[in-house]
């Protein structure tokens, strides 16, 4: 098997990806869980520094717009993607 990272060894990503077959279903969906609100989390930090004085709605638009079709932004929030941003 070919390693999916260039910077792990086959060895330790082979004992890794065992761990987590290991793992039950409900915690495999927890990391899965948890991981996502860490990428929104790293998400969130970014649009800070791009929009220091944004409204706490603001930052909460531009965090979602990363994920919802601009349509339903539009749709449901009065956002439009295209004239305020991501």
């Amino acid at each position: 098997m070919k390693a999916l990272s260039a910077d792990t060894s086959p060895e330790t990503e082979r004992v890794f990806i065992e761990g987590i077959r290991k793992f039950p279903p409900w915690r495999k969906f927890q990391r899965v869980v948890e991981l996502t609100e860490f990428i929104k989390g790293l998400a969130l930090v970014e649009i800070r520094r791009q929009h220091p004085v944004a409204s706490e709605r603001g930052l909460k638009l531009r965090l979602v717009s990363r994920w919802m079709h601009a349509d339903l932004m539009r749709k449901a929030f009065g956002w439009d993607i295209e004239k305020e941003g991501y």
